[in-house]
Order: structure tokens, then sequence, then C-alpha cells
């Protein structure tokens, strides 16, 4: 029997195609972990060591990581303390991990954070010990356990920044700047992942204090003059100006009290990473990139295996770029951008105008199935300092 052609009821067939409703990943720029020790058991809190736990509030931190005596009082411990101190500051980070670690084992605690990848800042808990590299199949120590996380992790996609402060007992001195930055030399990041601190004379953890404070702003926001709170110096252990200049061109960022803001409080007196790399040397230009960078591939990762390497397929490319950095156009985070396929301006003239060298870079595209994207920003950072002439007359 021959076949029938089908018949035209119902006449209308719909299929919904929901693959334009996919959301795109977000991940906030403001989301801390803070790895600190305690003590064992209750005296410690509930939460198991080496296990990143999310904190809301202040109870949360007691219940997590203090003790809780009978009479509900609370007995902090060195964690307790710092993630309190994070939370204290305003704006805040948006989300706060704590993680305890066992016995000295940084390394152990920060190979917990690897797989939470939406954290941004690590810092160690009134931790100023520089420690030691790894050796000898032994992991690093210390602040240089942290710099080791905050690199390798940054390396493999999860984009992380390290904050440390010096040791604020270190005494006051005609070669402060100078020994200070000595000791701190090893911690210093050739892919601008370390922030470093000091307020000499605190009595309180101000890495984390930092943390929190960088963290509650958005990524282009310059941190110059940004308040940290919950710190207290001595007036005669606060810096003078030529140790601001020697430490702020170190590239550690002096925590200072400024008498030309009203009402005191304590600020950061740079903005700058603790790192070789000049080209990369402010915290908010490696936060600008970073978050640039997880929005193009929360962006573009939906076109894999669906947009084609045709004039067609790769202009659909270039708009969903334009999708993706426009609003940050739009909100003045970057002052310009351009975007760049060389296949699709090849495919943009006809195929008889081609040369030998563009049939050869479209057939290598598609047979690798890879495009090349040039994407260029102009950033425009906020002004550091302000250089006016007074010129008085009669």
């Amino acid at each position: 029997m021959s076949a029938t052609v089908p018949a035209a009821f119902p006449f209308i067939l719909v299929n919904i195609d929901t693959s334009a409703l996919m959301p795109i990943a977000q991940r906030s720029p403001g989301v801390i972990a803070i790895v600190g020790k305690t003590p064992a058991g209750a005296d410690g809190g509930d939460a198991a060591f080496d296990m990143p736990t999310v904190v809301d509030t202040a109870s949360d931190v007691s219940q997590h990581f203090a003790k809780i005596n009978a009479d509900g009082s609370v007995a902090d411990t060195t964690l307790s303390t710092s993630l309190k101190l994070a939370m204290l500051q305003s704006p805040t980070p948006s989300k706060v991990y704590g993680v305890k670690v066992n016995g000295n084992d940084y390394a152990g605690a920060l190979a917990s954070l690897e797989a939470a990848d939406d954290v941004d800042f690590v810092c160690l808990a009134n931790e100023t010990d520089v420690g030691v590299p790894a050796a000898g199949g032994n992991p690093p120590t210390n602040l240089l356990a942290l710099k080791a996380h905050v690199e390798t992790l940054s390396s493999q996609g999860q984009k992380r920044l390290g904050v440390a402060m010096v040791n604020p007992a270190t005494a006051k001195s005609p070669t402060y700047v100078h020994d200070i930055d000595a000791t701190a030399t090893p911690l210093k990041s050739d892919f601008s992942r370390m922030v470093l601190v000091a307020a000499r004379g605190a009595t309180v953890d101000v890495a984390s204090a930092a943390t929190g404070a960088i963290a509650g702003y958005a990524p282009q926001v310059s941190m110059v003059l940004k308040q940290v709170r919950g710190v207290s110096v001595p007036t005669a252990s606060q810096y003078g100006p030529s140790e601001i200049t020697g430490l702020s061109e170190a590239g550690i960022v002096p925590i200072i009290q400024p008498s030309l803001i009203v009402g005191g409080g304590f600020y950061f007196g740079e903005g700058r990473c603790y790192t070789t790399d000049a080209s990369l040397l402010y915290i908010d230009i490696v936060r600008v990139l970073d978050d640039i960078d997880f929005r193009l591939k929360a962006g573009l990762i939906g076109l894999i295996g669906d947009s084609r390497i045709t004039k067609a397929g790769l202009t659909q490319v270039k708009v969903r770029i334009d999708a993706i950095l426009g609003p940050l156009l739009n909100a003045a985070v970057i002052d310009d951008y351009s975007t760049t396929i060389p296949v699709l301006n090849i495919l943009m003239t006809p195929e008889s105008a081609w040369s030998a060298t563009d049939s050869s870079r479209v057939v290598t595209a598609r047979a690798n199935r890879t495009v090349d994207v040039f994407v260029s920003i102009t950033y425009g950072p906020a002004v550091h300092q302000l250089r006016v002439t007074l010129a008085p007359s009669f």
C-alpha cells in the first residue's frame, strides 16, 4: 500500500523552544572566605574542619566557630572574631564563608575552597607569618599557602584575590618600610593576586576587615580613601607622610586616619596590589577584568555547539558580546570597547575576493572548530591624586 499524505488536522502544531529563556550564570564580585583557627570540639563551634560554611549573621558565626557558654555568652575564637569584623564593614560583602583549620594545615583548609567557585577574596584570620614555600612534597604554609591558593585557582579560571596583613606589632623605626617589605617580599604576586595591608599598632585582624571592606564595593570602585570599620590605631603608632608614601610605593596599602575627612575613622591609603606586574597594579583593574572575564564566559557558553562558523553564526557571537559589554559601557564601568572576529571579517566579503591566506584561515577555523575573538576595552580609572597649582596675586 502506498504511503499516505499526513492529514492536515489539527492544522497547527506548536512546539515551544525555551532555549532563549535559559538564564545566564551570575557571579557576585563580593564573596569572601576567611580561613582561621579555632579550638577543637565544642569550644570552636559546631562546624567541621576543612568545611566551607556560609554565615549570614553574627549568631551564625558564634554557632559555627565560637563557644557558646551555658549562660548564652559567647567566647569568640580567632576565626569568629575575624568573621564578625569582616561582616561589620559597610557596604557588606555579599556572601561570607568561614573555614576552620585543622591544626596548622592552612593548605588543607584552603583546598576545601576549590569547589566554592563563587569566592572572590580569601584571607587567613589574624595570620601574619609569611611561612615557607612548598618543598619536598610538603605544601606551602601560612600566608604563602594563601598566595599559592589564589594564584593556582586564578590560573584555572576561578579568579581570586588574597588579602594579607603585615605584623602590626612591628615597631616603628627609621627602616620600618624597608624591613616589612623585605619580610613580605615572598608574598609579592607576579599575577597581581595579593593585597597586603599595614596598620601598625592595630589590635584587630586588619586583613579580614580589609577583605570585607574591599568586597563590599563594586569592582570598578577604587579602594583609595574607602573606610575600614572596626579598626583602631593609637596616634603614636599611625604612619607619618614619608611612611605612607614609602608603603604605597612598595605596593603595601597603609591604613590611615586623614584629618581632612570629618568624623575620623580609618581608611585605605592606597589601592594597589602587592605585585610585580605594573600593568595590573591597582585592585580595581584586577577586579574589573575578573568580572568581565566571568561575564564573557557565562554569556558566551550558550553559543558553544550552536553558533556556526558562517557569516550569520559569527554575527550572532558578536551581537552577544555587545549585549554583555553594552551594559558595562552604559553604567560607566568601562569607557569604550571594540570586538574583532578575524574570520567574520573574511566571511563578510565575497568568497571570490578572498586571498589564499583568507581561505586558509576559514578552512582552519572550520576544521578545528575554533574561532579567535579579540575584545578591547577602554577603562577610565578613578582619580587618585589631584595636582593643584595655587597662584596668588595682588
